[in-house]
């Protein structure tokens, strides 16, 4: 699994990264980015639960 933050949706509401800080973090521009190319499998369920409580659906995964 591979996730990456549309940063023209993100709105820099940090709720992602309270979730799953192993794999989401803010950037130089104040907006959260994903850091992990791969999502590990450990924290899957809170990549997911991120996704789906991002309230502009700024999170998507890549195929």
């Amino acid at each position: 699994m591979k996730v990456y933050v549309d940063q023209d949706l993100c709105i820099a509401c940090g709720l992602c990264i309270d979730i799953c800080p192993t794999v989401f973090d803010w950037n130089e521009d104040g907006n959260a980015e994903a850091i992990e190319e791969e999502v590990p499998e450990d924290v899957e369920e809170e990549v997911q639960e991120a996704m789906d409580s991002c309230p502009v659906d700024a999170i998507q995964e890549v195929e």
